[in-house]
């Protein structure tokens, strides 16, 4: 089972799985179709219906895609009796609001995000124990859960520490702490503490994959077919930033550098995000194992040095903004990213081929693009309301 199997991370995972031999069921609710008509802000790619899609995979492959619409936070009931029909090996989650900015646009947005990413979690690992279906769970989660490090090299989840204890020290490990850079990274540091506890009381198996920021459009399985083409989010709440360089640049808009430029990023291919599920789900932990954490992520950049490169590929112009987030002016971050190379991944480094390929999507589809929603317009930090119990001027699931 794929939660979330219609978005930009679900749907190509969904298609490489298929595409290696496993039978895949997706169940989502189409929230990310729907933020679409909230915000105005379409994919700069064509996105077909997911029966559309569906049928196209199967004429090209032979390979079925099951699907059923449910709402994993909120339709508990269907989604046990989902798990329970299915009795699904493994559930890849993906089923969270991803976006960092959307989640601070407002009070609105702050407590969806909360109520969708934590129900859906709580529910599936409900689900599982309800039903005694003993299916692993690789999770999608956030090299964001850890904020900067700290100055620490951050490793793969779990931090050993020494305790004074009066007479003696203490050792032990613990997960490393959490330092959340949004109501979005929140949630996911909330995930980590709810997989813990259904490992421990349940014997629940969790991967939790802590992802950097993804760049890139296609893989092999989405390029099959124009049909089957993935996401290009370019707008200021759901567009990741060396995908929004590099439309900006093909467009002719300058690249737009938030504050110095100085913070460092981690930063993965999509085509290395859905191998990495590849060899989770194909790897999974021993029963009795805790959660195993994997940091999803294959380089760091300081994103001023991102839009030099971009800059130099294409000949924009690079212009400084207002950094709408609350966060240090620039910082450095070391990364332990082991597990998975040693799984077998052999990573996909930022090189101008893969770039230019990016920027060419750009260019076949900028009639599609609408300027106006270049600029990221959420703030970290909102001005108090001068009149309170007055709605919020738009509607969101449960608000």
């Amino acid at each position: 089972m794929v939660l979330g199997g219609d978005g930009f991370c679900g749907w190509p995972t969904s298609l490489h799985l298929s595409a290696a031999g496993h039978d895949v069921f997706i169940v989502d609710n189409f929230a990310r179709r729907d933020a679409d008509a909230e915000l105005g802000a379409e994919s700069l790619t064509p996105i077909e219906p997911l029966d559309v899609r569906r049928e196209v995979w199967r004429e090209l492959t032979g390979n079925e895609l099951g699907f059923r619409r449910i709402d994993v936070a909120h339709e508990y009931d269907e989604l046990r009796d989902l798990v329970d029909e299915l009795r699904p090996d493994a559930v890849v989650h993906f089923a969270e609001q991803r976006a960092a900015p959307y989640s601070m646009k407002s009070a609105a947005h702050k407590r969806y995000t909360v109520d969708n990413n934590t129900n859906a979690t709580h529910n599936l690992l409900a689900a599982l124990v309800e039903t005694g279906v003993d299916a692993h769970v690789a999770h999608l989660g956030t090299m964001g859960v850890y904020g900067y490090g700290g100055g620490l090299r951050i490793p793969e989840g779990y931090l050993r520490v020494r305790v004074d204890n009066g007479d003696a020290d203490v050792e032990r490990e613990i997960l490393f702490p959490p330092d959340p850079g949004s109501v979005y990274h929140m949630t996911k540091t909330i995930d980590q503490l709810v997989f813990a506890f259904y490992n421990k009381n349940d014997g629940v198996r969790v991967t939790d994959l802590h992802q950097g920021i993804v760049w890139g459009t296609q893989t092999p399985e989405t390029a099959l077919d124009d049909r089957l083409i993935n996401r290009f989010d370019y707008d200021g709440d759901y567009g990741t930033v060396l995908n929004r360089f590099l439309m900006q640049a093909a467009i002719g808009y300058p690249l737009t550098v938030h504050g110095t430029g100085g913070q460092t990023r981690a930063f993965i291919h999509i085509r290395d995000t859905v191998r990495c599920v590849q060899l989770a789900l194909e790897h999974p932990p021993q029963h009795g194992e805790r959660v195993r954490i994997f940091n999803q992520m294959t380089e760091v950049h300081r994103l001023i040095e991102l839009a030099e490169l971009v800059s130099r590929l294409t000949g924009a112009q690079i212009e400084f903004v207002d950094n709408p987030r609350k966060e240090a002016f620039e910082n450095d971050l070391l990364v332990e990213n082991r597990s998975l190379l040693d799984l077998g991944l052999n990573p996909i480094r930022l090189e101008d081929s893969l770039m230019q390929e990016v920027s060419a999507i750009a260019l076949r589809f900028r009639d599609r693009c609408d300027l106006d929603k270049i600029p990221c317009r959420s703030r970290w930090v909102q001005e108090p309301r001068e009149a309170v119990g007055t709605a919020d001027s738009f509607d969101l699931p449960g608000f």
